[in-house]
């Protein structure tokens, strides 16, 4: 290829590795199915593609969806153990965030319940909701009907608006929860944590991988603990981190977040799902293999003071 063709390309990457990680919830297959988008464009007789931004959406949408009906794929998601890929505030590949649909169709919250869909639903919603495509284009770019394709995005809206929950943070807000969070979860005090949460908060948690299988917390008092006893210091907890990490405060996936990071690294993540002011959700991730990308962008920016200097 010419210079001018990769380029033409290289110009679509980001947009296309935002619709590819809105569909699969994995950055790292996001980016997968980018390159083998590249390659397709590669091989293309490419005078005959009319609006090459269209023919790449198409190619990408196509790629994810099968991936998604892949036996692989079905299996690391039926086993309970899976949880989407946290990304930072800031990553380009969280992609457009100009409207309030678009900003929570990348919440974790959103992208856990998109399993739910079907494949074509799940297309359907965030080609819609997320890159404002019309049905007609969306019917032309998955080979159904306008009609079809109207019905499987109104199934898709009325199952994922559970997640939705209309509150936009911006950065000083999310600050301020997550400051409060963690000096409530480091007090030793488990009350001042159930007063922050609402009554039918719900939690959740990778057990950084080892436990092969999602933990649940289905009460707020069980949230409640299980932070206290993940915030309380211990010698064997420093030896299996490294050392004693920083607690930051910051934003991922559109969500305030605890951040505890080891010499630049990130070793966990706390997700915060707010609602009318108080934590209505928490997602904990630990699996180093799931936060690299997260970790990459972390070391790229200036994150500032922690709220914990030593852990």
């Amino acid at each position: 290829m010419d210079t001018a063709t990769v380029a033409r390309f290289e110009a679509s990457r980001n947009r296309l590795a935002s619709l590819a990680y809105r569909l699969l919830g994995s950055a790292a297959d996001a980016e997968d199915t980018v390159q083998d988008a590249f390659l397709r464009w590669q091989a293309a007789d490419r005078e005959y593609v009319e609006v090459p931004e269209a023919w790449l959406t198409k190619i990408v949408t196509n790629l994810a969806i099968d991936r998604l009906r892949s036996a692989a794929v079905r299996r690391e998601r039926a086993v309970g153990a899976w949880m989407p890929e946290p990304l930072l505030d800031g990553d380009p590949m969280l992609g457009p965030a100009d409207t309030v649909e678009q900003r929570e169709s990348v919440t974790l919250a959103v992208l856990t319940l998109m399993e739910r869909l079907s494949p074509v639903e799940r297309a359907v919603y965030v080609l819609r909701e997320a890159f404002a495509y019309s049905h007609a284009e969306i019917a032309g770019m998955l080979g159904i009907t306008e009609a079809a394709s109207q019905q499987h995005g109104h199934r898709a809206r009325r199952r994922i608006t559970a997640a939705r929950n209309g509150n936009d943070i911006d950065r000083a807000a999310a600050h301020r929860i997550v400051a409060a969070f963690v000096d409530a979860a480091a007090s030793g005090r488990t009350e001042r944590l159930v007063a922050l949460l609402t009554d039918d908060a719900t939690g959740v948690s990778d057990g950084a991988g080892l436990a092969g299988r999602l933990i649940r917390y289905a009460s707020p008092e069980r949230i409640a603990v299980a932070i206290r006893a993940g915030f309380k210091p211990s010698e064997a907890k420093r030896r299996l981190a490294g050392g004693s990490p920083s607690i930051h405060a910051a934003v991922v996936n559109g969500c305030p977040a605890v951040l505890a990071t080891l010499d630049d690294q990130v070793l966990g993540v706390v997700v915060l799902e707010v609602r009318d002011g108080k934590v209505a959700g928490t997602r904990g991730i630990a699996n180093r293999e799931r936060l690299q990308r997260l970790t990459l962008e972390w070391q790229r920016q200036d994150h500032g003071a922690p709220l914990i200097e030593s852990w």
